[in-house]
């Protein structure tokens, strides 16, 4: 059984002229029948240009809109027919990480009212210095100094902030992240730090991702698998190696032919 199945996904929305119930003039496809399995422990790299839907697709895995039709199945439950406060339970295991940190971070809470807001979903009687301890220990996986953990968001640099949103992201203890553009938003010398934790994680606690963005090459570092979504359907889909060395769709080498190339003078 697959760890996660997309069936069929479609998320459309309707466009309307007036106030009310008026005539539809115009339907948005998306995601337009999308059908992808991932495996336990996979890394699987979602790639498109903005607009194609890759963004509106891990919104609707997430189940944050609802898919027009189609089913989501996550360890063999279908979430598309689960009712609201059933998804909210459910959605401890499945936790998503922001493009960017700084909006998706609450500016008043410090990091330690944000990783303890996180933490009490999952464990809801933990207090007290087993509580600190947690956080601590979170703060530490990945990479930043306890010593920071009454600071605000406003304090820390982007890399950082990205940290903060890991931590609590993995402060529920999920079994799925999926990152939407997780790195494209820092240096390039951070973005590196950030990919080779998000590995490390994997490795360390059996996640599952789903890694969204707009760069191949990128996606060709931490990615198993590659599926490259274009109008709202995946055009190509297989090995990270095989989509990057022996692109069969037209979009896929435009994107590839997209990456810099450093030339290298004689």
């Amino acid at each position: 059984m697959p760890f996660l199945e997309l069936q069929d996904i479609k998320t459309h929305f309707t466009l309307r002229k007036g106030m009310l119930a008026g005539k539809t003039i115009h339907t948005v496809k998306a995601v337009d029948g999308i059908n992808l399995t991932i495996d336990h422990g996979e890394i699987l790299g979602l790639v498109g240009e903005s607009g194609c839907g890759k963004s509106t697709l891990s919104r609707t895995v997430m189940q944050l809109i609802p898919a027009t039709s189609g089913s989501v199945i996550l360890e063999g439950q279908n979430l598309s027919t689960l009712r609201h406060r059933e998804v909210r339970a459910k959605r401890l295991d499945f936790q998503m990480i922001f493009q960017d940190p700084y909006a998706s971070l609450n500016p008043r809470m410090t990091v330690f009212s944000t990783l303890a807001e996180a933490i009490k979903q999952r464990h809801p009687k933990l207090k007290g210095q087993a509580l600190d301890r947690k956080i601590a220990a979170l703060m530490e996986r990945v990479g930043l100094d306890p010593r920071f953990i009454q600071k605000y968001p406003h304090e820390f640099s982007g890399g950082q902030r990205q940290r903060i949103s890991i931590a609590r992201a993995l402060a529920p203890e999920p079994k799925l992240i999926i990152a939407d553009e997780p790195v494209s938003a820092l240096d390039v010398s951070i973005q590196s730090q950030i990919l080779n934790l998000l590995l490390e994680l994997r490795k360390d606690l059996g996640l599952t991702m789903i890694f969204i963005s707009h760069d191949l090459s990128v996606v060709r570092y931490i990615a198993d698998n590659i599926a490259v979504m274009y109008d709202g359907k995946i055009v190509e889909y297989g090995d990270a190696e095989e989509v990057f060395n022996n692109a069969q769709h037209d979009y896929t080498r435009k994107l590839l032919d997209a990456v810099p190339h450093i030339a290298h003078s004689a």
